[in-house]
Formats: structure tokens, sequence, C-alpha cells
């Protein structure tokens, strides 16, 4: 004999995982996001770092003051050229000071600009391109290096009180290597930014799951602590992966539902 409540319950039972089974069918049934389409859409956001101008611009006016102080050392300084004109122009001023007011500008400029690639090369650092971040690293701090080693080479020779002659010599001297060895930090600085925003490759940890998935052979991760790297380094790389993964996510999220959306 059947028991008349077993069989309700049983019909309750079944009655709810209809229900639950039409519930969870649509997300089942609907249709599917590739990981193509997640990468295309992450690639299509891929934001240039608009540092190549400012540092052209820099080595620019490097060149005219550069020019310029060469200018003002044979007119006024060795009196070649026309020292009364240089005298009405200048006035009391020295053309050895003008020479040194017109560095004082042009390392305030450079300060400014190594601010500014810092700040745009941090932002390329939390979008998740760390191996771009560091194999730039050393070149965001080399202009203001080279211009603050002139400046120092400068103050010694002023404090040296030597002939007027050597004096400006060796100034224009320490001046042109410095040209020289800023141009090509710019130089190399500006190369490697232009091939990233050419490129327009995707984040480090994207990179890596695609390397993963389409090679043979398991290679090792940058996330891991391997022979020869310091544990320091190590902690670094890992919170910035972390850092980045949090943006990514919800990077993800939200291009899940627009896409879904659309489907």
């Amino acid at each position: 004999m059947t028991d008349p409540k077993g069989a309700s319950l049983y019909a309750a039972s079944t009655s709810a995982d209809v229900t639950r089974s039409t519930e969870e069918d649509p997300l089942v049934d609907g249709p599917l996001i590739s990981a193509d389409a997640l990468h295309s859409a992450i690639r299509r956001e891929f934001q240039t770092i608009p540092t190549p101008c400012p540092a052209a611009l820099l080595s620019l006016l490097h060149m005219v003051y550069v020019a310029l102080s060469i200018c003002v050392a044979v007119e006024c300084e060795l009196e070649l050229g026309r020292a009364e004109e240089c005298g009405s122009v200048l006035g009391v001023v020295k053309g050895q000071s003008v020479i040194v007011f017109g560095k004082v500008c042009l390392w305030v400029l450079v300060l400014f600009f190594g601010e500014c690639v810092q700040h745009h090369h941090s932002r390329a650092r939390s979008r998740g391109y760390l191996r771009f971040y560091r194999q730039t690293q050393g070149l965001q701090r080399l202009p203001l290096t080279v211009h603050s080693a002139g400046n120092v080479l400068l103050l010694v020779v002023l404090a040296a009180r030597l002939k007027p002659l050597l004096s400006i010599s060796m100034i224009l001297g320490i001046l042109g290597l410095e040209l020289v060895v800023a141009l090509l930090c710019l130089l190399l600085y500006t190369v490697r930014v232009m091939q990233f925003n050419r490129d327009r490759a995707m984040p480090d940890v994207s990179q890596e799951e695609i390397s993963h998935t389409y090679s043979n052979t398991s290679l090792p991760t940058e996330t891991g602590f391997r022979e020869g790297s310091s544990l320091e380094e190590v902690v670094e790389k890992q919170a910035d992966l972390i850092e980045y993964l949090k943006q990514h996510n919800t990077l993800l999220s939200k291009r899940l539902l627009n896409l879904t959306a659309q489907h």
C-alpha cells in the first residue's frame, strides 16, 4: 500500500528538481564565450605610453641649450665676437653664469620628464606589464643621473677657480659629453617604448597562459622562486601579479557581462 505522505514528498522533490533544471538550463545551453574573444577585447583596450614625444622634445631642447651655450661662451666669455653686444644683452651677468642658469633650468625639465616617465610606467606596471617595467627601469633613471653628474662636474670646475679660458673650455667639454650620453639614453629609451607601443602585447599573465596552452611542455612561470633570483625580487613580482590579477578579474567580469548581453 502506497504511503500518500511519501508520494507527496516525492512529487514535491520532483517538481523542485524540474524547476531547478529549467532555471539552470539557460545558463548551460547559452552561448559560450571563448577565451579568444576576451583576449581580443582586452587587446583592444591596450594603452600606449605617450613618453616618446616628450623625450624627443627634451632632446631638442638639450641640443638648443648646448648650441646657445657655445655661442655665449665664444661671443662673451672668450671675447671672440661682439663683447659690447653681449654686455648690452646680458647686462652685469656674466656669460658663464648664464650657462649655469640654463643648466639648472634644463635639469628641472629633466626632473619633470623623469616624474612623467615614472607615472606612465607605473600605470603600465599596474596593468600587468611587469617585464617591460623592469626592462626599462634603469633607462627611466638614466637621463636624470646623467644630468646630475654633469651638474656635479660643473660645480667642481666652478669651485676650482681656474683660468677663464681653461674654465670655459672644460665647461663646454662637460656639456658636450653630457649631450652625447643623454641623447643615447633617450634614444634607447624611445626605441624601447615605441616597440612596446607597436607590439600592443597582452599582459604578462595572459601571455604565459597562452604559451602554456599551446606548448607541449610545461614551462616554469615567473612567479616562483628559481635559482639565482633574490627573495625580495620574487616577493615583489608576486605582489605585482596579485594586484594585477585583481584588476584583471574585474575587467573579465565586465567583459563577460557585456559579451553575454550581446549574444
